[in-house]
């Protein structure tokens, strides 16, 4: 089994290219998506209410992560408060895939964080996808109907794009018309003849 992590700044379109892995037969397994079922859980949710109080939560008792957001990405010592919640889970679900025995085929692992936790450090190969940062802020304002004040304040918590490029074995360059998926076959030929 080969571990691929999968990187990139927000807005560029990991969760695409996530699903070509996916096409071609690797697992996938998602940093945020599986992070987002944590904030149904009651426990979570406890440590949660110590962190933010009580400003962070509907009426009707679930988490508003808009509210999360905002406080996180004008804090960076909540940020930091709110990974060390999140990510030693994220971890130990990863964990728990792998020895579960449906580790047996390939395994893609995305996150946009990969290299601030050292996630890279648990994989074989690690994938960048890339697109310029005006064009993410503006697939960004439309996607999440938000301001470009808010979106670069959400950036500049990222590691700029062109570290993880440095640092990845391998790019996707994430344009429209650029042959995505021809690039996501050849890139996961090699790894696979590199291994």
């Amino acid at each position: 089994m080969i571990r691929i992590g999968l990187t990139g700044g927000i807005g560029c379109g990991k969760t695409t290219v996530l699903r070509e892995f996916e096409r071609l037969g690797a697992r996938i397994f998602s940093a945020d998506e599986v992070a987002s079922h944590y904030y149904e859980d009651e426990n979570f949710k406890h440590e949660l209410r110590s962190i933010f109080g009580p400003v962070i939560f509907h009426q009707d008792g679930s988490v508003d992560k808009k509210a999360i957001a905002q406080l996180v990405f004008a804090d960076k010592g909540l940020l930091s408060a709110l990974n060390a919640l999140v990510h030693p889970r994220v971890i130990a679900d990863f964990e728990e895939v792998l020895r579960s025995g449906q580790g047996r085929v390939n395994i893609v692992f995305e996150s946009a964080i990969l290299y601030d936790y050292g996630f890279d450090k648990m994989m074989d190969s690690v994938v960048c996808v890339y697109l310029d940062h005006d064009e993410r802020v503006r697939r960004l304002m439309i996607r999440d109907n938000s301001t470009r004040q808010q979106i670069e304040a959400r950036m500049r918590n990222q590691l700029p794009a062109e570290y993880a490029i440095d640092k990845a074995d391998y790019v996707v360059l994430n344009y429209e018309g650029n042959p995505r998926r021809r690039q996501v076959e050849y890139i996961y030929s090699q790894i696979i003849s590199n291994q």
